[in-house]
């Protein structure tokens, strides 16, 4: 085996070991009952301290104000330890792509200058990988707690309506959507943990409202606190706010729905057109090109 195919190998044995190094730690998330959380195995152990670690080494990792605690709460990482982890990673990432960047530049050219230009650029992309990550798990968490909201102010309304206060309506929510839609159940299992804690109604539901950064959420917060505020009754409230928001969403299915039309404008013309001219022009070209031979080597010279 030549060393271009040793470097290859131990370039993507070391790329999928820190990939699902990154993906297992950024997958765990905090179950609503601390009963149901599943001990970390010894490897899952070594992984977070060692990320933990080497994240600990920044100081922005240790700031109250820094903008990644806020992002990775709204990604469902709220730990206290989410930060440094989140920066260990960026600089595992950063290291191994710099180290696999380099290696193959200075098997290639060998010149010092573009092994660590190399370098750079491998350890710049590793450092900025995390966030893009962290931006795609963000987007699809906000996507599902979009899906159970309907199914949430269904559930409180019914809560409500039969005699329950606020608080025992948002337990026995996040006991219903435990299944069906995790993240709304978690946020509103902590809710419930924080107004038995004696935290003030208010301040509760406007956290829920910010923390995870998703509008309809906020809108959610937004109407209990208002309720709260002005003594109104919840139960016409929030199933006037269910019909809004199922005839929201319905809406924006049918504008994407529309929409298809016009994406498929681009693959139709330059991979499905090409294919059905080749098709149905092909034979006929074939044919005039062999007419037109004929007739040119039939003519007098």
């Amino acid at each position: 085996m030549s060393m271009a195919g040793i470097l290859l190998g131990l370039f993507v044995l070391v790329m999928a070991a820190v990939t699902a190094v990154g993906w297992f730690v950024l997958s765990r998330r905090a179950a609503p009952d601390r009963d149901r959380t599943p001990e970390p195995g010894a490897a899952r152990e070594v992984a977070q301290s060692l990320l933990h670690r080497l994240g600990s080494a920044l100081p922005a990792a240790h700031k109250e104000g820094n903008p990644y605690r806020r992002k990775l709460a709204a990604a469902g990482y709220a730990r206290v330890s989410a930060v440094p982890m989140f920066y260990g990673l960026k600089i595992g990432f950063a290291a191994v792509l710099a180290l696999a960047c380099g290696v193959a530049s200075a098997s290639q050219t060998g010149t010092g200058f573009a092994m660590l230009a190399a370098a750079l650029c491998g350890a710049g992309f590793g450092f900025l990988l995390p966030d893009r990550l962290l931006r795609g798990k963000t987007a699809a968490r906000h996507d599902r707690l979009r899906a159970g909201i309907p199914v949430a102010l269904d559930l409180l309304t019914l809560a409500v309506e039969a005699g329950q206060g606020l608080d025992l309506a948002m337990m026995e929510t996040a006991r219903g959507l435990a299944v069906t839609h995790p993240d709304l159940s978690r946020e509103l299992w902590q809710a419930h943990l924080e107004l038995r804690a004696s935290k003030p109604r208010q301040e509760v539901l406007q956290l829920l409202g910010e923390r995870n950064g998703e509008p309809e959420l906020r809108k959610l917060a937004g109407l209990l606190v208002d309720a709260d505020r002005f003594g109104t009754s919840l139960g016409p409230a929030l199933r006037t706010h269910a019909k809004y928001l199922r005839t929201r969403l319905r809406q924006q299915a049918q504008a994407s729905a529309r929409k298809v039309g016009v994406k498929l404008i681009f693959p139709v013309f330059f991979l499905i057109f090409p294919s059905v001219l080749l098709v149905t022009l092909g034979p006929a070209c074939i044919m005039v090109y062999k007419q037109i031979q004929t007739m040119l080597t039939g003519m007098p010279q």
